[in-house]
């Protein structure tokens, strides 16, 4: 486990959110346009969408146009560690678990493989005095 908050500084630095949507009372909504307000370059990532917030949303991890810094998850844990697969296939280490998304199983996973990462912490609220 890795204190992932460093890269919110990081000019660049890009998001990946999964289980971004249009649904407004949901976290993938609420942190996607939040994070994209801040003027993080983002990414939606959502098998069910074909767009979020007017902007392209891509099925898996592995479909993006290019790697994002942090994949930040907003799903629950049992596909959260689908996605993780797909992490690993992409070669994208950084891995931010929203609170409520993390699991014992997704923890073993995550020790088992290259990742960094960071669980049960809110990146719009580590984001809040990053500088982008």
């Amino acid at each position: 486990m890795d204190d992932l908050t460093h890269l919110l500084s990081e000019p660049g630095t890009s998001l990946a959110i999964v289980g971004a949507t249009d649904r407004q009372t949901k976290y993938g909504s609420i942190i996607y346009r939040d994070m994209k307000s801040k003027g993080f370059p983002v990414f939606a990532v959502n098998p069910y969408r074909s767009t979020v917030d007017g902007d392209p949303c891509w099925a898996k991890v592995t479909d993006l146009p290019t790697e994002p810094t942090i994949v930040v998850l907003v799903v629950p844990a049992k596909r959260g560690i689908g996605v993780l697969a797909d992490c690993a296939e992409a070669g994208i280490r950084n891995i931010w678990i929203q609170p409520g998304a993390f699991s014992t199983e997704m923890k073993d996973v995550l020790e088992a493989g290259d990742f960094e990462w960071l669980a049960e912490a809110c990146v719009m609220v580590r984001a809040r005095t990053a500088a982008v």
